[in-house]
């Protein structure tokens, strides 16, 4: 009854709401709705994807990727293998060529031509690969240096990245121990450098799982954090010399003679604040520059590409691109630096490549390369790795091309004029702010969200620039911009309408004025404080409504005899339940222990017959809010679920199959895994 009457309430409220809402936004939908002369862009109007076909066979799951002065193509294997590729651009419609260079090394995740060598990094090593008798395959395998292993499958190292000052950058990741990251070998969480001499100088600590990193046009080293423990979301941090970046368990090496990090392990506090906060109390620990937000922009962050004189992909240059390995697309960073900290905002760039992306470089025609593998953990792009190349065609879409704080707000820059009418309409703009956890769970759900009303809006006279003063501003939090709005005077939308902007440090400088010309009024921030709350609201109850029938944890009252039948499910690397097929009668009664042996969120979806891929795609368009539904759309193709689970977690759910016989499939839901991860719960009557 209490239930019922809340949704009564809730209900009636909302349609409130929504009703002022309507009312406030009439005008601009009827006039949107009746102008035809507006035209919307897709990314595949501006950057075109190419396929460079891989010969049968050929398993090339890349890791690292440099281009040789020939402009052939070499590409490192997890297998242990460098290819070379000549002709990977396809000139005059011929087929590019493979030759193996070498092989019989261990997970080779680097590699880099330096100085007329090609340098890869193995497992355990830096290794340098000579052809010596000109016969196009590497005849010497030399140890440039070594580190030890204890034989964790995650004991990935990546590199080696070259220094304005001719150090050679790798980064070496933690290892896994049931349920949380343990650097169980000497430097291991660390980003260390290997000096012109051969010696090894640690750097900098706290990496959980480094997979890219790169330089900016400053020279700065940038890396990025895939996922795992002490991990809300995805992000890239500017790492100097000394600093300690989040995780705890490179700690243990902090004694070291030549440690630059003095940090211990208890000095970390674990109370789930937002990590800029607890890096004010903890002198050396870092936050990041920019996060991605999870399953909004990307789910594993990977390479780092440098827009530099060697590229060609639009009026971005300076800027960074990253890629994700789970979601399998290309992200857009624009860094500044204000009072002396590296801060900026990431948008969309490019989505719908073939696999995972790990890697990225530029071609000699200014075209980006993308390698690609899955790596059997599932990414959006089904294919299981894979080799791609990305055009610009010439053409400037109409996008956000920088953010920049201000003392008071956000400058937004546009590629092209706005139309000032959209503009200046406060209805066209939406501002909020969020964070993250930092604790030492795997993953984070959204915290502290809240919205920032407009105050006022101001054009630039060349209409390049909008002025947005912003209420609310808070230092160390993702703060959401969108322009959904805004038109360019040639009445394009703009390509991608949000970025993600990190405020690390709020600027000096003027303020502007609020006029009766540039303030925005009162119903129009109202109205976006209503329409921010509405839709948590309805997050919410949508949640509640789920739980109260697809999800119950305790054994129902009235099956007094208990359940006729009790299944175990748990998980097996690679993205997989370890039971791929469950029979059960129609109309019985369930009791299922999902166990998650895995070091990955994962969850436990049944849905009906067919309805696995709606599903999937559905929990990943739940964004910012999709971590406190465990990834559950609240969506009638759903029919019991578990709650998302940590690593080493398990869970038990009470349910009565489906009356009619069929196949219905079962799914983990966490963003990228429905590709993969799924069963068949066969129902027979």
């Amino acid at each position: 009854m209490t239930i019922s009457l809340y949704n009564h309430c809730f209900n009636k409220s909302r349609l409130l709401v929504l009703a002022v809402v309507s009312l406030l936004t009439a005008g601009a939908v009827k006039a949107q709705t009746k102008d035809s002369t507006v035209q919307v862009q897709k990314e595949e109007d501006f950057y075109t994807i190419q396929t460079i076909p891989v010969p049968e066979g050929v398993l090339l799951e890349v890791g690292g990727m440099t281009f040789l002065p020939d402009d052939a193509l070499a590409v490192s294997t997890r297998r242990g293998e460098v290819w070379i590729i000549s002709n990977p651009y396809m000139r005059n419609g011929a087929r590019p060529v493979y030759r193996l260079f070498a092989r019989g090394m261990h997970e080779v995740l680097g590699l880099n031509y330096i100085n007329g060598d090609i340098y890869a990094v193995q497992r355990s090593e830096l290794t340098r690969l000579r052809d010596l008798d000109g016969d196009g395959e590497a005849d010497e395998y030399e140890t440039v240096y070594s580190w030890p292993l204890a034989a964790n499958y995650h004991e990935f190292s990546y590199g080696p990245v070259l220094d304005k000052e001719g150090n050679m950058i790798l980064t070496l990741n933690l290892g896994w121990v049931y349920d949380h990251g343990e650097s169980l070998s000497k430097w291991h969480g660390w980003m260390v450098k290997i000096t012109p001499d051969g010696k090894l100088k640690p750097f900098a600590a706290g990496m959980r799982s480094p997979s890219g990193f790169g330089l900016n046009s400053a020279g700065d080293i940038f890396y990025s954090e895939n996922q795992g423990d002490w991990v809300g979301s995805g992000y890239i941090t500017h790492v100097e010399e000394g600093d300690f970046v989040g995780n705890p368990a490179s700690l243990v090496w902090s004694h070291l003679p030549g440690s630059t990090v003095k940090l211990k392990k208890e000095d970390i506090p674990d109370t789930g604040e937002p990590k800029y906060d607890v890096a004010q109390r903890v002198p050396g620990l870092k936050p990041p520059t920019v996060w991605f937000p999870h399953t909004v922009l990307g789910i594993s962050t990977s390479g780092i590409l440098n827009y530099d004189d060697k590229g060609m992909m639009g009026p971005f240059k300076d800027q960074l691109f990253v890629g994700d390995q789970g979601q399998s697309k290309i992200m857009r960073v624009y860094l500044e630096k204000v009072k002396g900290v590296y801060q900026g905002v990431v948008f969309p760039f490019r989505e719908g490549f073939s696999s995972g992306i790990l890697r990225m470089n530029w071609g000699s025609d200014g075209s980006m390369f993308v390698g690609m593998t899955s790596r059997g953990w599932g990414s959006t792009g089904k294919g299981l790795f894979g080799l791609q190349r990305l055009h610009w065609n010439g053409k400037t879409a109409f996008e956000m091309k920088t953010i920049q704080a201000r003392p008071d707000g956000f400058e937004i820059e546009f590629t092209e004029p706005v139309d000032e009418r959209s503009a200046r309409d406060a209805a066209s703009y939406q501002v909020s702010s969020f964070n993250y956890k930092y604790h030492h769970n795997y993953g984070s759900p959204v915290i502290n969200q809240g919205s920032c009303p407009l105050k006022a809006i101001v054009v630039s006279p060349d209409r390049m620039k909008v002025r947005l003063v912003v209420d609310s501003l808070r230092l160390g939090y993702i703060h959401e911009i969108r322009a959904e709005g805004v038109l360019s005077a040639q009445r394009h939308t703009l390509l991608h309408d949000y970025g993600f902007y990190t405020l690390n440090q709020l600027p000096d400088g003027d303020r502007i004025v609020i006029t009766a010309e540039n303030k925005v009024s009162a119903p129009a921030m109202q109205h976006q404080h209503m329409e921010h709350t509405a839709g948590a609201a309805a997050n919410n109850t949508a949640k509640a409504a789920a739980a109260t029938v697809k999800h119950l944890t305790k054994q129902p009252a009235d099956w007094t005899k208990g359940a006729d039948r009790t299944i175990t499910v748990g998980t097996k690397p690679g993205l997989k339940f370890d039971l791929e097929t469950i029979t059960v009668k129609a109309g019985s009664k369930i009791r299922l222990v999902f166990n998650n042996d895995d070091d990955m969120l994962h969850n436990l979806v049944i849905t009906k017959p067919g309805a696995a891929d709606n599903v999937g795609a559905a929990a990943t368009k739940l964004g910012l809010n999709g971590e406190k539904a465990w990834y559950v759309p609240a969506i009638p193709d759903v029919l019991f679920h578990t709650r998302l689970l940590g690593p080493a977690e398990k869970e038990t759910i009470y349910f009565t199959a489906p009356s009619q016989s069929g196949d219905y499939q079962y799914v983990c839901t966490y963003p990228g895994h429905y590709v993969v991860m799924r069963g068949i719960l066969k129902v027979t009557k």
